[in-house]
């Protein structure tokens, strides 16, 4: 069995030699050839070219035994592929262009010809996939609606008291505008990924827990799933919603094929409580920073909690610039030597 068939399969739910194993956020600071890289290119130039993202994209595999290759590219290159660009503070920390605090600047948003303005992403998937192959699986990915707008309303990073919240209550007819045109904007990006050769597609929710319990499913699962029902019905969809697991009979309405657990849960307990649905997750990141030997523990501990099928060991969130690469070796070595029970 392949790389590529085992990841497919438990995204099925259907039995493997093994579990599969990524790694959210793969690329980044914590492997010295990024930083190289990084040292003549920057960010965004590395997203928008090709050649430089499909490296980037390759760099984990070349290190590491995954089974999968997650796209090299932001989820903000969606709002700015419909005119609100993005940058890095030299403080830290993301700035769009401007904030959307008006309905004339949401009308303003073009959401039309998504794929020709992205055409990099599909550029960088079919270079990954000539050097892959069909070995291993290929993932591309998006940020939800509510997440990409929670960007483009406070105009950064939300706040304590988000302003897309605010815009919600106050204006629902200008909210509801702006999350139609983000579904049709995520829904072309997803869908030229997969055209281009992802295998699967991750949406990002990690601003979930900002919306109020009660109105997650109007506010933000209501446009995750409109966005899936634009997608292939074979493609797996696997759904990151950080801090709403409880709502999990609302997430698997979405038509997510996997539902990727953040740190906060109980593996077991879950799987056991939705044993329909396929899981990924969730080890602590910050097990990467510490020592080989505890991450060797925490994953045996991980595959231990794991019945049946269906599962792809994956971290609760993504790899940090700390991580160090002895402790991502520890972890995909466990893996790769614990049988699939």
């Amino acid at each position: 069995m392949t790389s590529r068939e085992r990841f497919l399969a438990s995204c099925a739910r259907t039995p493997t030699d093994r579990r599969p194993v990524w790694l959210m956020r793969q690329a980044g600071r914590y492997l010295p050839e990024y930083r190289a890289l990084k040292q003549k290119h920057n960010f965004v130039e590395m997203v928008k070219t090709p050649a430089l993202a499909a490296e980037v994209t390759l760099q984990p595999l070349r290190r590491f035994a995954l089974d999968a290759a997650i796209l090299f590219s932001d989820i903000l290159v969606v709002p700015e592929a419909m005119g609100q660009p993005y940058r890095f503070r030299e403080e830290g920390g993301i700035a769009m262009e401007f904030a959307l605090d008006s309905s004339e600047k949401i009308d303003r948003l073009d959401d039309q010809n998504i794929a020709e303005r992205l055409a990099y992403q599909a550029g960088a998937l079919r270079l990954v996939h000539q050097e892959l192959g069909e070995g291993h699986a290929l993932l591309g990915f998006a940020g939800s609606p509510w997440t990409l707008a929670a960007y483009m309303v406070e105009g950064g990073a939300p706040a304590a008291k988000p302003a897309l919240v605010e815009l919600a209550q106050r204006n629902p007819v200008m909210f509801e505008k702006l999350m139609q045109k983000l579904v049709h904007a995520v829904g072309e990006c997803l869908n030229q990924q997969i055209a281009a050769g992802a295998d699967a597609v991750q949406i990002f929710d990690s601003w979930a827990s900002l919306c109020p319990a009660e109105k997650y499913s109007a506010w933000s699962l209501r446009w995750i799933r409109a966005v899936i029902a634009t997608l292939p019905p074979q493609t797996p969809v696997i759904l990151f919603a950080k801090g709403m697991s409880v709502q999990a009979a609302e997430l698997i309405a979405t038509g997510s094929k996997v539902l990727s657990l953040d740190t906060t849960v109980d593996v077991a307990t879950f799987r056991k409580m939705n044993p329909a649905v396929a899981t990924q997750g969730n080890l602590d990141p910050e097990l990467l920073m510490g020592e080989p030997e505890k991450v060797q523990a925490a994953t045996k501990k991980l595959l231990g909690q794991i019945s049946g099928s269906g599962h792809i060991v994956n971290l609760g969130h993504g790899v940090t610039p700390q991580a160090k690469i002895e402790c991502v070796t520890a972890l995909v070595e466990t893996v790769v030597a614990t049988s699939c029970s």
